[in-house]
């Protein structure tokens, strides 16, 4: 591994990077972003949560590419994407900036998924009339406060975290030893394949990476999101793994009650991760769904 090196290098932790030929990158709206084009049919957007990248969708992404053009791409300050210009990654920026790579691909995505963090920039552009998809489909979606004294404190560590220029240093030295990696991803409620791991593992020894993923958790506001979610028109599906333990399970069906057109469904037996640990139960949801609506 090159020494020293404070950002992702895509010549060396991008090396065997899954779906990697697939690959390319691309500047808009403030972001050379690195994103990830498959398949034919109808157009479908990926978006990855807090710290993870395209890695985390990709066990997903082959199977949905046989079916829809999937479009995966790296989040503002994660994985290979890079700011050109600054600015802080608030909820409303990232959306925006977003739009604008789908605007520069002119890819206009009928489906659009989002995990965890994806799920509230997916939400976003929808409020904004960025994400004029038929329909949104959030996994584990990280769409309302953390419960409690936790609402306000998390985003205030965060943000104190993101301002100590030493914390990405620290967290990325702790990320040399895999087997923490993969006790802090089991500690969400699930165990993905050794390859996930090792991909989450290749970023986090990376400061940048740390530092963008930080920088996410401070600029966003989730209690203005959820109270704006029932205001989205397009038909949505909130999907819940029964063992998340970073989301509370139960979160999705409170804001099905809330939302216009929405509707719930549950995944036994995997956590918060159940994209990467049953990427089969999440295409057939995607797939059923579509079909039900024509999409595909």
């Amino acid at each position: 591994m090159a020494a020293g090196a404070y950002y992702p290098d895509w010549s060396v932790d991008g090396a065997n990077w899954p779906l990697r030929d697939a690959s390319m990158f691309v500047e808009a709206g403030g972001y050379k972003w690195h994103a990830q084009m498959m398949g034919e049919g109808p157009a479908l957007l990926l978006l990855h949560g807090t710290g993870a990248a395209t890695h985390s969708w990709a066990p997903a992404a082959r199977l949905l590419s046989e079916k829809y053009k999937v479009l995966n791409v790296d989040l503002p300050g994660h994985g290979f994407t890079r700011a050109t210009r600054a600015g802080p990654p608030s909820l409303e920026r990232v959306a925006t900036a977003t739009k604008a790579l789908l605007d520069e691909l002119s890819f206009r995505p009928r489906v659009v998924v989002g995990h965890s963090a994806g799920a509230a920039v997916m939400s976003r552009m929808a409020l904004e009339g960025d994400a004029s998809a038929d329909l949104l489909i959030s996994v584990n979606g990280a769409l309302r406060p953390f419960p409690g004294p936790a609402r306000f404190m998390f985003p205030a560590f965060a943000k104190a975290l993101q301002f100590n220029p030493l914390t990405p240093y620290m967290f990325a030295q702790g990320a040399s030893d895999e087997r923490r990696v993969r006790r802090l991803i089991v500690s969400t409620g699930s165990m993905p394949p050794e390859e996930q791991i090792g991909a989450y593992a290749a970023l986090l020894r990376r400061p940048g990476h740390i530092a963008g993923a930080l920088g996410m958790m401070a600029n966003w506001d989730l209690g203005a999101l959820e109270r704006a979610l029932p205001s989205i028109d397009q038909r949505a599906v909130m999907i819940a793994a029964a063992n998340d333990r970073a989301v509370p399970p139960g979160d999705a069906r409170r804001l099905v009650s809330a939302m216009k057109n929405a509707e719930h469904a549950l995944v036994p037996d995997c956590g918060h991760l159940a994209h990467e640990e049953a990427p089969e139960a999440i295409v057939r949801i995607i797939n059923d769904k579509t079909e039900a609506m024509g999409l595909a």
